[in-house]
C-alpha cells in the first residue's frame, strides 16, 4: 500500500483499553487494548466503562479500520486464520492519559509493523462479527488472485566482471 493510496472503505470503531495494577517497582499500571467496538460510540475518550477486581476498562477513543484492494489477500488470511483479529495500536501520549489511539487494522503485516516503534502498545483483539462480515464482503468484491512469477536468474558472465574492471582502470 502506498502512502498516497486512499482506502476504498473506512469502518469507524471504538477502542476499549484495560488498566491493571502492576506488580512491579518500575510501573504502577499495565495498559493493554482489550476490545474493538463495532461502531464509534458517542462517548468521550477515556470514559470509565467498568471497574472490577483491580482492573479498569476505558473507552479510549475511536479509530477507523481502513481497507485497501491491494491488501485483500492479507485480510483473507486473517479471516481464515481461526482467530480473526483487529490489531489496535496505542502510542505514548503527553497529558492526562499515557496513551492515545493511533490505529486499528485488519492487516496482520501492518499490525506487526507498528511494533517496530518501541513505545507502541500493539494488541491483536477478537474481530467483532459486524466487522468480519464487512471485511469478508470487501474481500469478495475486491480480491484479485495474483499469480506468483518466479524470476529466472541470468547466468553469471565471468568475462563481464573482467571487462568492467578493465574499463574502469582497475587491475
Amino acid at each position: 500500500m502506498s502512502p498516497a493510496a486512499l482506502p476504498v472503505l473506512s469502518i469507524p470503531v471504538g477502542i476499549v483499553v484495560e488498566r491493571c495494577r502492576a506488580d512491579s517497582q518500575w510501573a504502577d499500571f499495565v495498559w493493554r487494548a482489550v476490545a474493538v467496538l463495532p461502531d464509534e460510540p458517542e462517548t468521550k475518550p477515556w470514559t470509565v466503562l467498568r471497574e472490577e477486581h483491580g482492573a479498569t476498562l476505558f473507552y479510549a477513543g475511536s479509530a477507523t479500520v481502513d481497507l485497501y484492494p491491494s491488501e485483500t489477500a492479507r485480510y483473507r488470511d486473517n479471516l481464515t486464520s481461526g482467530s480473526a483479529s483487529i490489531w489496535i495500536v496505542l502510542s505514548p501520549a503527553e497529558g492526562a492519559w499515557p496513551y492515545s489511539v493511533t490505529a486499528a487494522t485488519a492487516d496482520p503485516a501492518e499490525g506487526e509493523a507498528f511494533t517496530e516503534a518501541g513505545g507502541n502498545l500493539v494488541e491483536a483483539v477478537a474481530m467483532p462479527e459486524m466487522l468480519r462480515q464487512a471485511i469478508e464482503s470487501f474481500v469478495a468484491e475486491h480480491h484479485v488472485e495474483r499469480e506468483f512469477f518466479k524470476r529466472a536468474r541470468r547466468q553469471a558472465d565471468p568475462e563481464a566482471m573482467a571487462r568492467r574492471q578493465h574499463e574502469g582502470g582497475h587491475e
